[in-house]
C-alpha cells in the first residue's frame, strides 16, 4: 500500500462522536477517499473511508464492492450468531431475499399502515402530555417505531426496556463483551420466535407470511434466513426511525425561526423530514463493503479484500452537491441525498420511516404548541453507524 497516511479517527476523541462533520470536512478538503483507523471499542480496524458525495454514490452502486465479507475471509458477530441477511448478501442471494420481502414495503402497502401509525402516535401522546415534560426518546420516538415494527412482524409485546438495551448495544456497542452478549441474546430470542411461529397456526403478520411465502419458483426462506430477516427488519425497522424523529425535533427546537415557519405551514413537514435525513440522518456510515477485486476509487487504489466504508453523513454535507451544507435549510432541494443509501441496498424501509416521521412530527407539533428543550440532549451514541442522542428532554 506504499506510504499511505492512516488517519486515526479515535485521536479526535469525544468531539468526533459529538460532531463528526468538521472532521469529515477536513478530510474532504484533502480528497474524497482516506485510509482511516476506526474508533472501535476493543478493536484496531483500518479501512478506506469515502467522504465525497459523487464518490460515495458511485461506491454504493459498485458491484465490485461486496457486502458479503465471507468472500474475502471476513466474518462479523452478527453473521456468526444471526446468519446471513440482506445487508451482508450479494446477488444472486440478495436479489432472492429482497424479492421475497420487497412487496411488503411498497409505498402503497406502507400507506395502508397510516391509520395504525396515527393511533399508536396518539396513544403515546395521550400518556405523555399530562406529565408536562418527558424524555422524548423514551416516551415517544423509541416506542412508536418499535410498536409499529413489532405489530407488523407479529412479535409479541416484550420488555421494551430490555430490548432497547440489546438493540442499542448491537448498533452502537460500548465494548466488545457487551456487544457479544447482546448478539447472543438477540440470536436466541429470534430463533425461538421463528420456531414458535413455524409451529403455530398461521397468523396475519409479516413473519408468518414470510414463513409461508414461496415465490413462483417454489423458493422459500430457510430457518436461518428467517432469523436473519427478522433481525434486520426488527433492528433496522426501529433504530433508524427513533433517531430520525429525535434528530428532526432537536433540529427544530434549536432553530426557532424554522420551527415558527413549520408551525405556520405544516406542509413543510415533508421538507423537515428530508432535510433532517440529509443534515443529520440516522445512519452516519453505511455498513462495511469489501473489495472483491482490485479497484480504483477516485484515484485511490483499493486492493482485493480491503474494507471500504461509505460515509453517508459525510457525503450529504459535501458542499459541491449541497451548497452551504452545514445550514439546516427547509427550502433546499434535498433530492439525491444518501441517507437511505443508493443502489441495490437502498433501504427497503424508507417509505415506512418517512411515514412514521411525518405522522409523529405533525401530531407532536399539533398537540404541543409550547414544545421546547428542557435540558441539553443526552450523549451522542458511540460508534460510527448510528447518529442520534440517548435522550432529548423536552417540556410543553
Amino acid at each position: 500500500m506504499g506510504n499511505v497516511e492512516v488517519i486515526d479517527l479515535g485521536a479526535y476523541g469525544t468531539r468526533f462522536t459529538e460532531d463528526p462533520y468538521p472532521v469529515y470536512a477536513e478530510l474532504r478538503a484533502k480528497g474524497p477517499v482516506h485510509r482511516v483507523r476506526l474508533p472501535m471499542p476493543d478493536k484496531q480496524h483500518e479501512m478506506w473511508l469515502v467522504v465525497g458525495y459523487e464518490e460515495a454514490r458511485a461506491a454504493l452502486a459498485d458491484p465490485r464492492l461486496s457486502k458479503d465479507g465471507s468472500k474475502t475471509g471476513v466474518t462479523f458477530l452478527d453473521e456468526e450468531l444471526i446468519g446471513k441477511y440482506l445487508l451482508v448478501s450479494d446477488p444472486p442471494d440478495h436479489t432472492r431475499l429482497r424479492k421475497l420481502i420487497a412487496r411488503e414495503f411498497t409505498p402503497r402497502r406502507v400507506e395502508q399502515l397510516r391509520p395504525r401509525v396515527q393511533e399508536i402516535t396518539d396513544s403515546l401522546l395521550d400518556a405523555m402530555l399530562p406529565l408536562g415534560h418527558a424524555d422524548l426518546v423514551d416516551s415517544f420516538a423509541y416506542p412508536l417505531p418499535l410498536t409499529v415494527i413489532c405489530e407488523l412482524l407479529g412479535v409479541p409485546e416484550f420488555d421494551r426496556a430490555a430490548f432497547r438495551k440489546l438493540s442499542t448495544e448491537v448498533v452502537a456497542p460500548t465494548n466488545g463483551e457487551t456487544e457479544y452478549d447482546a448478539f447472543v441474546q438477540l440470536a436466541t430470542y429470534l430463533r425461538e420466535l421463528v420456531e414458535d411461529k413455524r409451529c403455530s397456526p398461521p397468523a396475519d403478520d409479516l413473519l408468518s407470511a414470510l414463513i409461508r411465502t414461496t415465490d413462483e419458483d417454489g423458493d422459500r426462506l430457510s430457518p436461518d434466513e428467517l432469523r436473519g430477516m427478522a433481525f434486520i427488519l426488527l433492528i433496522a425497522g426501529h433504530e433508524t426511525t427513533v433517531n430520525l424523529i429525535t434528530n428532526a425535533v432537536h433540529a427544530l427546537l434549536t432553530r426557532p425561526a424554522q420551527l415558527a415557519e413549520v408551525r405556520a405551514d405544516m406542509s413543510l413537514l415533508d421538507a423537515v423530514v428530508e432535510e433532517t435525513l440529509r443534515h443529520e440522518g440516522p445512519v452516519e456510515n453505511a455498513t462495511f463493503r469489501y473489495a472483491a477485486e482490485p479497484l480504483d476509487i477516485a484515484g485511490t487504489a483499493v486492493a482485493a479484500g480491503e474494507s471500504v466504508m461509505v460515509g453517508l453523513a459525510a457525503a450529504d454535507r459535501d458542499g459541491t452537491r449541497f451548497p452551504a451544507p452545514d445550514h439546516f435549510d427547509l427550502h433546499r432541494d434535498t433530492r439525491g441525498h444518501l441517507a437511505f443509501g443508493h443502489g441495490i441496498h437502498f433501504c427497503l424501509g424508507a417509505p415506512l420511516a418517512r411515514l412514521e416521521a411525518r405522522v409523529a412530527l405533525r401530531a407532536l407539533l399539533d398537540r404541543c404548541p409550547d414544545l421546547a428543550l428542557d435540558a441539553p440532549p443526552g450523549a451522542w451514541l458511540p460508534g460510527m453507524l448510528i447518529r442520534g442522542v440517548r435522550s432529548l428532554p423536552v417540556r410543553w
